[in-house]
């Protein structure tokens, strides 16, 4: 993520907009539940189409992603099943939707429903300023604990893990760990995604300081590793042949995501993984279209077909023969939520990794959205 904290971006008077009108959502955000603890949905996926059809039909999402066509896929699977619902859903990194939403709310002028985002730490701070809307979608008691705000005001979506991973030609003789990237033989080999302009990256490359230390770092950096922006780049890379390995990218034990590429997470070896957040913000103009969306994230089909065969529901069965993701000590998955919740220690980590391998070069990936993407 950018070497510039969140509130040095947001500056001290949007802060104040934004808390001021937290206020007034959050008495609307009330006045919608009644004031009452929040219950579990009841209705079913076709009783909300048609709440959402008589709402007006529409829906905007503010989705964390590398690429404008990112989630193309999420896209069409909803239309398929709601295709009367008119989705706009845009693409960006995390780091910018969530100032965007706190700029448009301190403004007056908040454009989506739904923010389904990686920056942990913002749903937890819009929670505390009121501007989250309570609501649990059907099978919200099955999401894993970590995987749900006791209230309401967040849920999880799906399970997202970033690993290394090797052109699958090299088979058995691809490295057999994190830690070895750093062996000679591959040198000018590797592809990775900056790990100091992606917090998850970030946090990828703390967890593999931490197992083998500064030397090993150090020992990365003289590899002539080929950094870019965005996750997807190491997967590009190996999977074009441009490279044999990549570092900080997503993929599935279950099977290629890519043709040619493994991805791999070894045993007592670190990768990292989260559950992905989303809510409903409590100003959103189609609050219908928006429960529709989460309760279908959480269906059961939806969660069996996930990509990487991890489901965020206790009673979902992992694709595969794979265990839940919370039954893998080494993913660190109740690091992450930690980790992202201390600025000052992801600026530290950002800043030094920038030391050993230079600043962040290049564009974003998912190009300029500026302030109203999808208005």
């Amino acid at each position: 993520m950018a070497t510039m904290s969140r509130r040095g971006v947001l500056g001290t008077g949007a802060l104040a907009g934004a808390a001021a009108l937290a206020t007034s959502v959050a008495g609307r955000a009330d006045a919608a539940t009644g004031g009452a603890r929040v219950s579990e949905e009841t209705k079913s996926l076709e009783e909300l189409y048609a709440a959402a059809r008589r709402e007006d039909g529409e829906l905007v999402i503010y989705a964390g992603g590398d690429t404008p066509d990112q989630q193309d896929g999420t896209k069409q699977a909803f239309l398929a099943q709601f295709p009367d619902i008119k989705l706009t859903l845009v693409v960006d990194y995390s780091k910018y939707h969530d100032v965007r939403v706190d700029n448009q709310l301190a403004t007056g002028t908040l454009v989506p429903d739904v923010v389904q985002l990686q920056t942990l730490q913002d749903f937890t701070r819009w929670k505390s300023l009121g501007v989250l809307r309570p609501y649990k979608p059907a099978g919200f008691a099955k999401l894993y604990p970590a995987f749900r705000d006791p209230d309401g005001a967040w849920i999880a979506t799906s399970v997202v893990a970033f690993s290394y991973m090797y052109d699958d030609s090299l088979g058995a003789g691809g490295p057999a760990s994190p830690r070895d990237l750093v062996d000679p033989r591959w040198k000018g080999a590797i592809a990775s995604s900056y790990p100091h302009d992606d917090d998850a990256v970030l946090y990828l490359y703390k967890l593999y300081t931490q197992a083998y230390g500064w030397e090993w770092v150090r020992r990365l950096a003289a590899q002539n590793v080929q950094f870019g922006r965005g996750t997807p780049t190491p997967v590009v890379a190996v999977a074009s042949k441009q490279k044999l390995i990549g570092i900080g990218g997503f993929g599935s034990l279950t099977g290629p995501l890519v043709p040619g590429v493994r991805w791999v997470a070894p045993d007592r070896h670190p990768f990292m993984a989260w559950g992905h957040r989303a809510a409903i913000l409590a100003g959103a103009k189609h609050p219908a279209a928006a429960k529709l969306y989460l309760n279908w994230q959480l269906s059961t089909p939806v969660q069996q077909a996930a990509f990487d065969g991890w489901s965020v529901r206790t009673d979902v069965t992992p694709a595969g023969g794979l265990k839940p993701i919370w039954q893998y000590p080494n993913a660190h998955l109740d690091g992450f939520p930690r980790f992202m919740a201390d600025r000052a220690e992801v600026e530290r980590w950002k800043q030094t990794f920038a030391l050993y391998f230079g600043e962040v070069q290049g564009a974003p990936t998912p190009g300029w959205l500026g302030l109203h993407p999808g208005s």
